[in-house]
């Protein structure tokens, strides 16, 4: 799927590999209901949990977190699907030095959430990652739920490796499950 104009300029990113092979995603949607995704499904397969992941109704942030590092060529943490197992991710950024692809994880009634920061407003982290509204989307989530930021270990930092100010269009997300 296209990205929307307000979002154009993520497609024009030249790194990190785990940024764009997560943009590469933009749009996959569960679909609600006893059928399932094949995409969605095929992620669970390709990173050998199909045993386990058996329907695009549980919860998938962490499962497009994982595909999206494993094919970046990242080392993903233990128990990836868990939303707060990407607290182990990387190396620890403080909430003031989050940058664009770095790994955040929220936390939420009923357990967790993760994304990648694409930018910030003054209250809220926009944050593109999977099951938001069903989808792999951009949301805001408001920063004073902010669990941890994570940032993979860098053999070289990538030079567009930075913050990114966004308006603060639309409302902001209250429940990613």
């Amino acid at each position: 799927m296209k990205l929307p104009n307000n979002l154009s300029w993520l497609g024009q990113e030249a790194a990190p590999r785990h940024l764009l092979k997560a943009v590469e995603l933009y749009g996959t949607e569960e679909i609600v209901g006893p059928k399932h995704n094949p995409v969605i499904m095929g992620w669970a397969k390709e990173l050998g949990f199909q045993g386990f992941y058996t329907s695009d109704e549980i919860p998938w942030c962490g499962l497009f977190m994982a595909i999206v590092m494993k094919r970046a060529g990242r080392e993903i943490p233990g128990f990836p699907l868990r939303a707060l197992s990407w607290n182990n991710f990387g190396v620890p950024v403080s909430e003031n030095n989050a940058m664009l692809a770095d790994v955040l994880t929220f936390s939420r009634k009923g357990g967790g959430h993760v994304g990648l920061y694409v930018g910030e407003d003054a209250t809220a982290f926009h944050v593109l990652g999977g099951n938001q509204g069903n989808k792999v989307s951009v949301i805001r989530i408001a920063k004073e739920r902010l669990s941890e930021v994570r940032r993979p270990a860098y053999n070289s930092m990538p030079t567009n490796i930075r913050k990114v100010h966004l308006a603060s269009n639309g409302g902001l997300s209250q429940n990613e499950a």
